[in-house]
């Protein structure tokens, strides 16, 4: 099943770069730049990767971040990530990354962009892109301006998104900063129904008008909203080992997925921010097989929905579905 797996072509479409930012990176970078870290060793980096839920694990997130400091940083991390990926099968990723967890601490948005760039052209054999995510623990109008930062930038950034604590911040609140975004021609994606209610997921569809939903474990909730995902194939990227140690869902046997998959929704297998989840997108892969059941032929079917959900050119989505067959036909 593992050899199934990381040999299984796939795309990864919900991937906070700065999730990937290892313990070992941490201390590098932390001494390159002079930064101090709360932690001593990768052993007490470890031990705090105990969290009770999404706010205990973004304090460590936005602390850890700190070490990013220049343009080589931000290559650096993008490259490393890209390298892993390409070993887990990844032909493709979308990824996220969180411009303002940078400006608020007064690193030019240039320098990040201009870092992800330079680390996405070191790693040929993985195509990506970029989407901007707005921190939704800030303010609507702090989105706004960071995408007005943005704008020379644009170039290099396929979508929009949201992300940072749920609760109590609803998606209709950035509508302004993803109305510019979409008027600019960037593809808008959302957050929501990860600890916030199904509602959260009609206001991220319906007010920012989003193409797809990133976690959205609690459409379950609501048969009306999942009928609608089934019926306009809006793709859930969903995140199994993210959702466990977040303790959405605390034991994996009670996710979710193979039953919104079995139900028709376009569900994807994604990795969240791994390097504090325990488990890149291929671990994720193999955690929820074992977790729920899941069959090689399901596997698969995850790996074509992560092609159909992705912003690719259509040619590129046929050359990769057919990738995908001919990879399951060689093997099983």
């Amino acid at each position: 099943m593992e050899s199934f797996v990381r040999g299984l072509p796939k795309t990864e479409l919900h991937i906070h770069i700065e999730g990937t930012l290892e313990p070992e990176m941490m201390f590098e970078m932390g001494e390159r730049n002079g930064v101090a870290l709360p932690f001593q060793s990768v052993e007490d980096v470890a031990a705090a990767y105990e969290f009770d839920d999404l706010q205990s694990f973004l304090d460590i997130y936005y602390q850890a971040a700190a070490v990013l400091q220049t343009e080589n940083d931000f290559a650096q991390l993008m490259a490393a990530y890209l390298a892993k990926a390409a070993s887990d099968g990844v032909r493709h990723a979308e990824i996220f990354f969180d411009p303002q967890t940078h400006t608020e601490r007064g690193i030019d948005i240039g320098t990040v962009i201009r870092g992800f760039a330079r680390g996405q052209k070191r790693v040929a054999e993985v195509s990506s892109t970029l989407i901007l995510c707005f921190l939704r623990h800030l303010s609507p109008e702090s989105a706004v301006e960071v995408f007005e930062q943005a704008r020379p930038y644009l170039a290099y950034i396929q979508g929009v998104g949201l992300d940072s604590g749920e609760l109590g911040n609803p998606p209709e609140l950035f509508a302004e900063a993803y109305r510019r975004a979409v008027e600019a021609g960037l593809r808008p994606v959302a957050h929501a129904g990860e600890e916030g209610p199904a509602e959260y997921i009609w206001s991220a569809l319906d007010v920012l008008g989003v193409e797809r939903i990133d976690h959205g474990v609690r459409a379950a909730d609501d048969p009306a909203l999942v009928e609608r995902l089934v019926r306009e194939q809006i793709p859930l990227t969903m995140c199994p080992l993210s959702n466990q140690k977040l303790q959405v869902f605390p034991d994996l046997r009670c996710h979710n997925l193979k039953e919104l998959l079995d139900a028709g929704v376009l569900v994807t297998v994604n990795s969240d921010d791994p390097a504090y989840f325990g488990g890149y997108v291929g671990d994720n892969y193999l955690a929820i097989a074992t977790a729920l059941d899941l069959s090689c032929d399901d596997l698969a079917q995850l790996a074509r929905n992560s092609v159909t959900a992705s912003f690719l050119p259509e040619d590129r989505k046929v050359a990769l579905q057919q990738e995908i067959t001919e990879y399951v036909a060689s093997v099983l």
